[in-house]
């Protein structure tokens, strides 16, 4: 555990070679946390890869229940940037030989090589989003258009006096309610509508971790609070300064499947980022093939000099 301050303990771990290439691996959601699975991507031989849960969510505490807002006050992009910096410190590391971000990660993972250039020697990046606010509204409203059935029982969940806001916000408030059920409730909602924009993927099965309902709360409330402000970063910001991750080798991993995450993303941040290749998996989703996951551990040995 690493003492951040503001009473936030920050868990971490590192597995593989001691003596390997540093790496760095930041997880999806918000609220995702880095479960062992992560561990596969890296080669054992060849790196020594550093996994962290970020505030709030998995080993870390506290967690982010109940209706306690100090808990999300100290918890925003900002914060974990300067987490990941601590964690670098911490090791001793001059400069990450590659950092991997998955999803939300790969939000995280840009913010953190656009503000520290000089810290990242690599990245690379799947599922890529750069949470945006019109990633948001895509995914929590404009996709009524792919699956109107399921989100009409996302939207009818939420309560009649909060109808009038937009449903990431609606959300975010019925996770804070004081209401145990209530929050129940949205955090079963909310994670059933997960499920689905990620369920084109042929074979997709729904995500066991749901089932947890101090998971369920943990990542619907986390979720909705980065979402609810597009991410903490000024919109559009992570495909302006792009260009200041020219020189850095990066790999952009897409699945063709992803409608949660539309591949035009990925595309654009391609376009302006010089030195980045972009690779769309025909039979891959937001994730969940072993070609993706393949193509990631690939990606890691390509990038990595040496």
């Amino acid at each position: 555990m690493l003492d951040v301050g503001d009473g936030q303990l920050v868990y971490w771990e590192v597995c593989g070679n001691p003596e390997g290439q540093p790496a760095l691996y930041v997880h999806g959601g918000p609220g995702g946390g880095a479960g062992i699975g992560a561990r596969r991507y890296f080669d054992p031989g060849r790196f020594r890869a550093l996994l962290f849960d970020q505030r709030g969510c998995g080993r870390s505490r506290p967690l982010a229940l109940g209706p306690d807002g100090d808990l999300l006050r100290v918890n925003t992009t900002q914060y974990l940037i300067d987490d990941m910096e601590r964690l670098r410190e911490l090791h001793s590391i001059p400069s990450w030989t590659t950092v991997l971000g998955i999803s939300w990660g790969s939000t995280l993972a840009l913010a953190y090589a656009e503000e520290h250039p000089e810290r990242v020697d690599g990245l690379v990046l799947a599922a890529v989003t750069t949470t945006s606010e019109r990633e948001v509204r895509w995914i929590t409203e404009d996709m009524q258009r792919v699956f109107p059935a399921q989100w009409a029982r996302f939207a009818g969940a939420v309560p009649e006096h909060l109808r009038g806001m937009r449903p990431v916000d609606a959300y975010a408030e019925m996770l804070a309610a004081p209401d145990p059920d209530l929050r129940d409730l949205a955090a079963q909602e909310w994670c059933l509508w997960e499920d689905t924009h990620v369920s084109l993927m042929p074979g997709h099965r729904p995500s066991a971790r749901y089932q947890d309902p101090k998971f369920r709360q943990v990542f619907a409330r986390l979720v909705t609070h980065y979402w609810r402000h597009s991410g903490f970063l000024d919109d559009g910001q992570l495909l302006e300064h792009a260009a200041r991750l020219d020189g850095i080798p990066g790999a952009l991993i897409h699945g063709r499947y992803d409608i949660s995450g539309p591949l035009d993303v990925a595309w654009h941040l391609h376009q302006r980022w010089g030195t980045s290749e972009l690779s769309v998996i025909d039979d891959a989703g937001h994730g969940g093939s072993q070609a993706f996951t393949d193509a990631i551990s690939e990606s890691l040995i390509r990038i990595a000099p040496g």
